[in-house]
């Protein structure tokens, strides 16, 4: 009997709507030949789909201000808390900010350690980018009991969860995805310096599996060829964003 994996996500605040929990179940069933779980962790309930495991936000202190302006989503580490949300065996965290264009069954098989993308701007330095990664239920808890004995000392230590998580790991406790499956809307995909004033073109890598959609735009902004806020008139040619109809194929 196979067994079942589990996809999960986290949606708290108001930046994420309820469509993307829905987008995104829509398109792991999509691309997942594994029977699975899909769970959405948040506080809000309303708007996401019936076949959408809904669980509460795990507790998780928010870091002071002086940290958190750096980066909001040291709640991640919450996900490693044995018996979250009654999850057995394999776990795939999805940021909501993604397209999946590709099957994503290998994800799961890639390794039996944590499994993360290789931060893009920080290339050979042992960095993560937790817009998607692999675990074992559960595991590794010293990750957040290292974090819970003492915040401070950590976010002294480290600007970002995913510096956290790969740092603490190190070289030996954990593996990147292949390059080539999780690829950077920004940085793969759209036109890169002059180019972008001019060019209407947005590449779609060829063996990507995953679009990553990190900062801005978000992927209805980019379908719709906007940066997804007013931008000061000396950014508008860099940030330019050309609509990109391939996008709405997949995030849906």
């Amino acid at each position: 009997m196979t067994e079942i994996v589990n996809v999960v996500c986290l949606k708290w605040g108001s930046a994420y709507g309820p469509e993307y929990v829905n987008h995104l179940y829509n398109m792991v069933s999509r691309n997942l030949s594994l029977p699975f779980r899909f769970i959405c962790l948040t506080e809000q309930r309303e708007g996401i789909a019936l076949d959408v495991d809904v669980f509460p936000l795990p507790e998780f202190e928010e870091p002071p201000w002086e940290y958190a302006r750096y980066c909001s989503a040291w709640r991640k580490i919450a996900l490693f808390k044995p018996g979250l949300a009654n999850m057995r065996g394999k776990v795939l965290f999805l940021d909501l900010d993604i397209v999946i264009t590709k099957p994503i069954d290998a994800l799961f098989h890639y390794s039996e350690k944590l499994t993360i993308i290789e931060n893009w701007y920080q290339k050979g330095q042992l960095a993560g980018q937790a817009s998607a990664f692999c675990f074992e239920a559960g595991q590794p808890a010293g990750l957040l009991n290292h974090y819970l004995d003492d915040p401070i000392r950590v976010l002294k230590k480290y600007q970002t969860e995913q510096e956290y998580i790969t740092g603490e790991l190190g070289q030996d406790g954990f593996e990147f995805f292949p390059e080539q499956w999780c690829q950077s809307f920004k940085k793969h995909c759209m036109p890169d310096g002059i180019k972008r004033f001019f060019s209407s073109t947005v590449k779609q890598p060829r063996d990507a599996k995953i679009i990553v959609f990190h900062g801005r735009p978000n992927p209805p902004d980019a379908i719709k060829g906007t940066w997804g806020k007013s931008l000061p008139w000396y950014k508008r040619w860099y940030k330019r964003v050309p609509a990109t109809a391939w996008i709405a194929e997949y995030w849906r």
